[in-house]
């Protein structure tokens, strides 16, 4: 009787032995499993900071949130951030050193420029990059690896040249446009100008700078308003466009101005101040969306960070959120496909799905003016 107690005492700890060998084996093979890493490309400093700082800001909260819960299939997320300084030769290289390095996927660039300057490489290495704020229509229809969750230029330069013939009496328009991210500005004023002019508009005067070189703001500014102009358009980035407002309202206090949607950040309205009072601007998402999503994600972000994420953050995140989801039900090596199959993904405040190019129509646009420091929809 003792012998056979001691055999099967012997048999229940060589069990437990064997249970706790293969849970051993288990967690060691979860620790040794390689990070899953991803690259993050944008200006994060200089004259376009406020879309890559808010950009990699919102992109560490989804990586933070999915690696606390486990990363992707049980492997850590490993993000590897760069900064392009809007610099399409140092953007071309910072590329290829995260395509060297290993990472599945980049988000980013966040320019319409800068994404230019990558897709080539993208396209020879096959890896994939989504940008959050990309919009140039010269990125649309092309079959290559370049995701981009913005509408193109065409929505939102026609929705402000249609709010102006519909809602002011703004009929002769001088424009002034950044030449430093031409496939954008270029192309938000052709497709401006079109609808404008098709409606009794017309653009009297234009005129391209590149802030490291040229003349300056003042100098600009003033050309512009000899014209005599009923109002002036704007497409540049928040920081020179709040420059622009201010040299612009020293002249002429009561005159109209309109901005592109490059320009609609708080940025803006923290370096403008009294000056970008009253200027309209066109706006890609609700700052007031009521969507449970985006309410939790801007009181954490405004928690985290003490400042709006704006539409660079918000699409940042639906960005990032898009690729990991993707990365999570990947099946075999092709990522691309995978992505295009995702339909009706939920972002932050629209569901939003991909055409075979890699093209999104997001439904929201809207016109906003600057009221009390701060951006009111007006429709």
């Amino acid at each position: 009787m003792y012998v056979r107690r001691q055999t099967r005492v012997g048999k229940v700890l060589l069990a437990c032995l064997f249970i706790l060998f293969l849970i051993g084996i288990q967690i060691s093979g979860c620790r040794d499993r390689k990070p899953i890493k991803i690259g993050f490309i944008a200006g994060t400093s200089g004259r376009v900071a406020d879309l890559g700082i808010s950009g990699r800001d919102a992109i560490q909260m989804v990586v933070e949130k999915y690696n606390q819960n486990g990363g992707i299939n049980g492997s850590r997320i490993e993000l590897v951030i760069r900064d392009d300084q809007q610099d399409p030769e140092l953007v071309r290289v910072l590329t290829q050193e995260l395509i060297d390095s290993g990472v599945v996927a980049i988000i980013g660039p966040m320019t319409s420029d800068m994404a230019m300057a990558v897709t080539p490489l993208l396209d020879k290495h096959q890896v994939v990059a989504i940008s959050p704020t990309a919009t140039t229509r010269l990125l649309s229809g092309r079959d290559d690896f370049l995701f981009k969750v913005s509408s193109t230029t065409l929505m939102h330069a026609t929705k402000s040249a249609i709010y102006h013939i519909n809602n002011t009496d703004v009929r002769r328009i001088a424009v002034i446009y950044d030449q430093t991210n031409s496939s954008f500005s270029e192309d938000w004023l052709k497709c401006f100008k079109d609808t404008f002019s098709a409606n009794g508009g017309e653009i009297i005067a234009t005129t391209g700078f590149d802030s490291s070189k040229g003349k300056s703001f003042t100098q600009i500014s003033s050309e512009m308003l000899r014209h005599e102009p009923d109002g002036i358009l704007i497409i540049a980035n928040s920081l020179e466009s709040a420059i622009l407002c201010q040299q612009i309202r020293r002249v002429n206090p009561d005159i109209s101005i309109s901005l592109a949607d490059w320009g609609a950040t708080e940025r803006l309205l923290e370096l403008g101040g009294k000056t970008v009072e009253g200027v309209t601007v066109v706006q890609t998402f609700d700052r007031n969306h009521p969507g449970k999503r985006y309410q939790n994600f801007r009181r954490e972000y405004l928690k985290r960070y003490n400042r709006e994420p704006g539409f660079p953050g918000v699409y940042t995140y639906d960005a990032t959120d898009l690729l990991l989801a993707a990365l999570a039900r990947q099946e075999g090596n092709n990522l691309k496909e995978t992505i295009l199959s995702i339909k009706n993904f939920p972002g932050l405040q629209s569901d939003f799905s991909f055409d075979t190019f890699g093209d999104v129509t997001r439904s929201h646009v809207s016109i906003s003016v600057v009221q009390n420091g701060k951006f009111v929809v007006l429709e």
